[in-house]
């Protein structure tokens, strides 16, 4: 009985010895394969990051012009005499108290 796993032990390695190149291609391939998924998996992980980024960024241009819209309708003169008039309880200046200074 020992001797027929001494023979088919030896079978075995004559015949990977034989086919050495097959069983290296086979490697190869396996690692190929693996390879390609794992570069698929990255480029739709890198797709995902770019998609939520550039979701982001047309979130803040919407909010930027939001902001810009509010600086110019704050920055309008009538809005900045009705705020002076009602908040501070100021008023235009006559005339006569008006006070110009001359420089020599």
């Amino acid at each position: 009985m020992a001797g027929k796993k001494v023979v088919l032990v030896k079978d075995i390695w004559q015949d990977v010895q034989h086919h050495v190149f097959t069983y290296g291609l086979l490697l190869f391939v396996v690692v190929s394969a693996f390879s390609v998924i794992y570069t698929t998996h990255l480029n739709r992980l890198t797709t995902s990051e770019l998609e939520i980024l550039l979701t982001e960024r047309d979130e803040l241009d919407i909010e930027w012009r939001n902001l810009l819209l509010e600086q110019n309708s704050l920055a309008e003169h009538s809005a900045i005499e009705s705020k002076a008039s009602k908040l501070l309880k100021m008023k235009r200046p006559s005339a006569a108290s008006e006070v110009i200074i001359r420089l020599p």
